[in-house]
């Protein structure tokens, strides 16, 4: 082959080869690029998404709990009958004195007045007084009458006779009211007990003046009657609805540990203390052996009545601003919605709800601040990894 021919062909390759290298290095350049560009993106794509706030969520529970109520009472008697004088005087004897039982009308104590017996000696002679003056009225106008027929007394005397006998006969009257009230008064010196029960307070003593009708004072005796007491508790409004005349208590205190003593919700005030928020509900409790005191302190354990069984979410789920109280909850789209909740029971670490929300709703246990209805939002669990870079890829490769 001649030499000019061989020169020719061996440029031909070298051509080829060149323009193989050239698009070898264009493709792997293009290559190259187009893989940047898309780890670029898939990182752009991953930072937008680790701007989005990931929030733990958790459902509703429906657990039912005990239906019961446990709040502070206090016992008092079923009655109770602090006595004052009805009339001022010294203490002239006591016969019984604290812790006793007393019968209805049984003496306790005597008051000496002098003066009130001395009002009602004079009220006795009064009416004698005038007793007899109407009698002698009577006789003068009988005589009187028995001259009519004879022309010796006139019509006129007749008419004032016996207008003065109705005068004194009214002051006969008068004179009688007075010593009855003076003698129902004098009554009041003996101190009587006014029904069966005992005696849980002595404030006299012998020689102690008493004064009529000081009922801002002590009283001179208490009397009451403990074989039934009265439970006071004062319930929150909001479970109010849920206790119903007649339901069933049990009372339990100090004293008597691992004691509970049966008791009946008797009724309610029907109204509530605007300034405690509660009302006042009265329980009836038997105490036929006087073991309980009235005045105590007292547990008090009522069951509910409730329609349907609350919900109950994590105590760090409630939000509180000036929308009021509220729960942040994440939609199907994995979006924000805040729902307005009302508290039945605050139980501690949770929190039972009236109303608000639904046992399907997905609650944010502890929503982080700035959130707003409408965020999109990444529940845990739905993790989503970071993409490779293109230096990381060709890392892996070589």
């Amino acid at each position: 082959m001649p030499i000019e021919e061989s020169a020719r062909v061996s440029r031909k390759k070298l051509s080829l080869v060149a323009v193989l290298g050239i698009c070898v290095a264009a493709f792997v350049v293009v290559t190259g690029i187009a893989s940047r560009e898309k780890s670029n993106a898939d990182l752009r794509t991953w930072t937008d998404e680790q701007a989005i706030p990931t929030v733990a969520v958790a459902l509703p529970t429906a657990r039912a709990l005990v239906p019961t109520l446990e709040l502070p009472g206090r016992l008092e008697a079923y009655s109770r009958a602090p006595i004052y004088a009805r009339v001022s005087g010294y203490v002239k004897n006591w016969n019984v004195d604290i812790g006793a039982q007393v019968k209805a009308g049984q003496l306790l104590a005597e008051i000496e007045a002098p003066d009130l017996d001395q009002q009602l000696l004079q009220a006795r002679a009064d009416l004698s007084s005038q007793q007899a003056s109407a009698k002698l009225s009577e006789a003068t106008l009988n005589r009187r009458k028995t001259l009519v027929s004879s022309n010796f007394v006139s019509q006129q005397e007749i008419d004032e006779r016996t207008a003065d006998l109705a005068n004194k006969r009214a002051a006969v009257n008068s004179g009688q009211a007075n010593v009855d009230r003076l003698e129902a008064l004098a009554g009041y010196k003996r101190i009587v007990a006014p029904f069966d029960g005992i005696v849980t307070a002595r404030n006299t003593d012998v020689g102690a003046l008493i004064n009529a009708g000081a009922s801002t004072g002590p009283a001179m005796f208490v009397v009451s009657d403990i074989k039934k007491l009265r439970v006071y508790v004062n319930v929150p409004q909001n479970y109010v609805p849920s206790i119903r005349i007649g339901a069933k208590a049990t009372v339990s205190l100090p004293e008597y540990a691992g004691q509970n003593f049966p008791a009946t919700v008797e009724s309610s005030s029907q109204s509530v203390d605007v300034a405690t928020g509660t009302t006042r509900m009265q329980l009836e409790l038997d105490n036929p052996g006087g073991r309980l005191m009235p005045g105590s302190y007292a547990n008090v354990t009522m069951n509910l009545v409730r329609e349907r069984v609350p919900l109950r979410i994590p105590a760090s789920a409630l939000m509180f601003n000036r929308n009021g109280l509220r729960v942040a909850t994440v939609d199907a789209a994995d979006k924000i919605r805040f729902k307005t909740v009302t508290i039945a029971r605050d139980l501690g670490r949770e929190i039972e709800l009236a109303s608000g929300l639904e046992p399907d709703d997905r609650v944010i246990v502890a929503p982080p601040d700035g959130m707003v209805d409408g965020d999109k939002v990444r529940v845990a669990g739905q993790n989503v990894g970071k993409p490779a870079t293109a230096s990381e890829k060709q890392d892996k490769k070589g």
